[in-house]
């Protein structure tokens, strides 16, 4: 683990990161913004522990281990990085209690963040951090990772989950164009159920797919003030505004719109719904989901992205504007030493992210990104679509909301949405939503 530095040391640390801020600000990024660099400091001979979700044999391992390598080589210091599983609380809470955390750890959900602030688990960011985050960052993202007022993390990946993806070939012999808004998404529909082609693939086994959906159409029928409203249950899941969203989705959710039907669509998990919309004959035309549908499309089908695959931004209702929903991981800091306080700096900074970025399968909110290191149109779009929405980016509500309500299986949004595909029942299933909304928030 880390040695614990002086306070010599960390005023030292405080005025070096300080002065590299200035320096920023006296030169300007491309895009005419002051763009704070990544920290100049010397850390050798201190280590820095990491956690986070990235499993062994996947690429999202190695590259999160690029970026770490880059703050060692440009700081001296020796950094390790420990993965936790899916199921990270399980891993950290024991850590914590046991007084051996890791240094920085990767959360990916702010409910998760806010869990571990009010066990005293985290540290709260430096004025540097701070700055930077500020800086780079719209403001939804410092409170997002926020407890009371105290800033406690940085959002360095994310996923952009408003892209609404369409097989070219399928949309394009049945003569219909990608869908800008809702009215085009009707209307498409509509022709390739004509021309024998379901619609839509849609993954209704597990319920969070089903809830984006819901997020997606609520932000553009309601807009992100009555979003956060009802993610705090502020508003009743009886209001107008959701039963106008429900029945959007009706619109959407019908056994004959739907690869597989009813049965079929609450049988169906999130790989097959994409590989029904791409496979060749394809059985759907449209599938939604988050900017992660591409990597399943390149390795679980023939289907080229860019060429016979594609996305829109999900469709605009009635005049909506530009919103986003996203799902990350913030990096926190849970021991208090100087390195972990540079490392969150750095993953604060446009360098950082751009290492990332550079090898595609990851999308930040950073607005100094140069976006022309993305690897490709589709992943740049993605994430200029994510950042272009501002504060209108909008972090998945389920993952915002008590467990046993947002996130768990067959119960409470996933369940009850599911049992929406089954029955098509508006104001039944408002009010069940109510019910269960009320009793997990207390």
């Amino acid at each position: 683990m880390l040695m614990q530095g002086t306070m010599r040391w960390i005023r030292a640390f405080a005025l070096v990161a300080t002065l590299a801020l200035i320096a920023a600000a006296c030169g300007n990024g491309d895009d005419g913004t002051d763009t704070p660099e990544a920290p100049d400091v010397d850390l050798t001979g201190q280590s820095i522990e990491v956690a986070g979700v990235w499993a062994e044999g996947t690429g999202e391992l190695q590259r999160i281990n690029d970026v770490l390598d880059a703050f060692a080589d440009l700081t001296g210091a020796s950094v390790s990085f420990t993965s936790t599983g899916d199921d990270i609380a399980a891993v950290l809470g024991p850590r914590v209690e046991g007084g051996d955390p890791p240094d920085v750890a990767f959360l990916p959900q702010p409910g998760l963040l806010r869990d571990f602030a009010a066990q005293d688990a985290l540290i709260p960011l430096d004025e540097t951090a701070t700055a930077t985050i500020e800086a780079n960052f719209a403001s939804t993202w410092s409170d997002l990772a926020s407890v009371d007022g105290t800033l406690y993390g940085v959002w360095f990946k994310l996923s952009n989950k408003s892209t609404f993806w369409y097989n070219s070939n399928a949309l394009g012999d049945a003569g219909v164009t990608p869908p800008t808004t809702w009215d085009e998404l009707v209307a498409g529909m509509a022709t390739l159920s004509d021309f024998g082609v379901a619609p839509h693939a849609v993954d209704g086994a597990s319920g969070w797919v089903l809830s984006d959906w819901f997020e997606n159409v609520y932000l553009r029928v309601a807009g992100p003030e009555m979003y956060d409203q009802l993610t705090n249950h502020e508003i009743p899941w009886t209001d107008p505004t959701v039963i106008t969203a429900l029945e959007r989705m009706a619109e959407v959710m019908q056994g004959d719109l739907l690869a597989g039907g009813t049965d079929g669509t609450l049988q169906s998990e999130f790989p097959n719904s994409v590989t029904l919309a791409f496979a060749d004959p394809p059985q759907a035309g449209m599938v939604y989901e988050g900017d992660f549908v591409g990597g399943v499309i390149g390795t679980e089908t023939d289907a080229v992205v860019g060429e016979d695959a594609d996305f829109v931004d999900f469709p605009s209702i009635d005049g909506s504007p530009t919103s986003v929903v996203v799902s990350g991981d913030a990096a926190v800091l849970m021991r208090d030493s100087e390195a972990g306080q540079a490392l969150i700096n750095y993953l604060a900074t446009a360098e950082a992210a751009e290492v990332w970025a550079s090898q595609g399968g990851f999308t930040s909110a950073n607005t100094g990104v140069d976006t022309s290191v993305y690897p490709d149109d589709i992943t740049r779009r993605s994430a200029e679509a994510l950042v272009g929405a501002g504060d209108a980016a909008k972090f998945d509500m389920s993952d915002l909301q008590p467990a046993e309500f947002g996130s768990t299986a067959g119960q409470g949004i996933w369940g009850l949405l599911q049992e929406f595909v089954r029955t098509g029942d508006v104001q039944g299933t408002a009010e069940a939503l109510e019910d269960a909304a009320s009793r997990a928030f207390g």
